[in-house]
Parts: structure tokens; sequence; C-alpha cells
């Protein structure tokens, strides 16, 4: 199945000037994942992973590319109805997250 979102997010503990508007497509087939989003450096990533979920719960496990200091980094985010937490993280500065909510359709 084919997804198309819409995510606004907020880059908690960070210091850097995020985009926060991520125009997001995902195809999901047995809760394997794979997509690609406008990212938070104002670049496209593409993403492969596994979705687990419980009730109004996911978890989502896998790989992501596209950002700028890390060609290839771990993917992460937890999900309840369409708000998420992802961890984020600077390199040689702060760790934080990204939470959002996304609209689907």
């Amino acid at each position: 199945m084919i997804e198309f979102a819409l995510a606004l997010s907020l880059h908690l503990g960070l210091e850097g000037d995020y985009n926060e508007i991520h125009p997001h497509i995902r195809y999901n087939e047995q809760n394997y994942i794979a997509g690609a989003y406008y990212n938070s450096e104002s670049n496209i990533s593409t993403y492969v992973g596994k979705r687990w979920e419980y009730n109004d719960f996911g978890v989502e496990l896998g790989a992501v590319t596209g950002y700028i200091n890390q060609p290839l980094l771990p993917y992460a985010r937890v999900t309840y109805n369409n708000f998420f937490i992802a961890p984020a993280h600077e390199v040689d500065k702060n760790t934080g997250a990204v939470i959002g909510y996304e609209f689907k359709w």
C-alpha cells in the first residue's frame, strides 16, 4: 500500500536551524516499509525498515540516507496515532528529539 503524508515537526534539544515541514511518501507491505521524505536538513531522505504495531502505538526501525554528515544512518521512530518522536543528534554537539504530527491521506 502506498501512503502520502505531510509531517510538521519540532526539534528539541538541538541548536541548528532545521526544516520543520516534511512531505513524505511510503510503501508499506506486511509491515516492511520503504519511503522518501524531505528531511530536517532540507534534503531528500530515503529509508527502508520494519514497523511493529500494538493498538495505537507503532515502532519503526531501519536505515535512512540523505543527511549531510553520514551517508547511511540508523532509523528509529515511535508513533502514537499520527504523533511521532524520533531521536536526533548533531555531530559533535547535542542529542535531542524530533517530535511531530503527521497528516496522512
